[in-house]
C-alpha cells in the first residue's frame, strides 16, 4: 500500500498574485503533490483552506499517513475545531511535516507550545541548505548541500523547543543561519518543520527541495495501527489491579468517576 499523503495549501497567493500564479500554475501545494507522486510508494492528494472543513474531514484524516502544512497569509482563517482535528490524528501517528511559512500556523504553535517566531527578509538572496546528519533518512539522495539561487531569509533566534534532530542549517547572502530542518514527535506522530518555500521564488521546483520532501513523507509515516485511544484517561478500579491491593487513606473519585480534564 502507497503511503497516504495529504498535502494542505492554504491557497490565497496564488489567486491573488500574479507572479506566485505564473510560478505555480498548480498551486503551491498541487506542484508539491506532484513532486510526492514521482515516488511510487506515495499516493498524494490535495486539500485547501477554502475546501469545506479546509478539506480535511474526518474521514480523511482518519485515512491520511502524512499531511503536509503551508500557510502564511491566513492562518487565523483555519477554523479551531479542524486544527484539533488535526493535532488529535498527529498524536494518534499521523505524520505531519510543516513547510516555510507554517511555522506560524495554528496547528504548528499548539504542537510545540512556543511562539515559533523568528527573523527574516525577503530579497531574493542566496540560501545554501547545509545538511549537517547526513545519515538522516530526511536527508538522503543529498549532497552536502541544496543551492537555492532566490529565496526569503529566515534567521534565528527560532523559538521552538529544543529538537529531537537538526538535519538542515542553512546560511544565507546576508550572513544569517538558521536551523533548517528540525524533527519532533508528539504522541505516536513524528513531526518535521523544513523552512524553504517562500510562494514568490520557484523553490518547490528545486530538486533538492523535492527529494526532502519525498523522503521526509517516507520519514514521518508511522506503519503502526493508529494509537485511537491517546487521548483515554481510564479510572482504574481497585478490584482490577494486577496485583492485589487494598484502598487505603481519603479519595477524591469513586470508581467510574472521570478524570478532572
Amino acid at each position: 500500500m502507497p503511503i497516504n499523503a495529504v498535502v494542505w495549501g492554504e491557497n490565497v497567493h496564488e489567486q491573488t498574485n500574479v507572479a506566485v500564479r505564473e510560478l505555480y500554475p498548480l498551486g503551491m501545494h498541487g506542484t508539491i503533490a506532484a513532486a510526492l507522486n514521482q515516488d511510487e510508494a506515495i499516493r498524494a492528494t490535495t486539500a485547501t483552506l477554502q475546501e469545506p472543513e479546509h478539506g480535511l474531514s474526518e474521514k480523511r484524516l482518519a485515512e491520511a499517513d502524512v499531511l503536509l502544512w503551508w500557510g502564511h497569509a491566513a492562518h487565523g482563517e483555519v477554523r479551531d475545531e479542524i486544527v484539533e482535528r488535526v493535532q488529535k490524528r498527529v498524536w494518534e501517528g499521523m505524520g505531519l511535516i510543516v513547510l516555510h511559512s507554517g511555522h506560524y500556523s495554528k496547528i504548528f504553535k499548539r504542537l510545540m507550545g512556543t511562539p515559533c517566531s523568528l527573523k527574516w527578509r525577503e530579497a531574493g538572496e542566496r540560501e545554501r541548505v547545509w545538511v549537517i546528519n547526513r545519515s538522516h533518512p530526511i536527508a538522503q539522495g543529498l549532497g552536502e548541500c541544496i543551492e537555492i539561487g532566490e529565496t526569503e531569509m529566515y534567521g534565528e533566534p527560532f523559538a521552538v523547543p529544543e529538537p529531537l534532530e537538526t538535519v538542515f542549517v542553512s546560511w544565507y547572502e546576508g550572513g544569517e543561519v538558521f536551523r533548517s530542518g528540525l524533527t519532533y514527535q508528539r504522541g505516536a506522530g513524528r513531526i518535521f518543520y523544513f523552512s524553504p518555500g517562500h510562494e514568490t521564488y520557484p523553490i518547490y521546483h528545486n530538486e533538492g527541495v523535492q527529494q526532502v520532501l519525498r523522503n521526509a513523507v517516507r520519514w514521518a509515516h508511522n506503519p503502526a495501527p493508529a494509537w485511537s485511544g491517546i487521548t483515554n484517561a481510564p479510572n482504574v478500579p481497585v478490584a482490577s489491579a494486577r496485583e492485589k491491593i487494598v484502598q487505603k487513606g481519603a479519595r477524591l473519585h469513586a470508581d467510574g468517576d472521570k478524570g478532572l480534564a
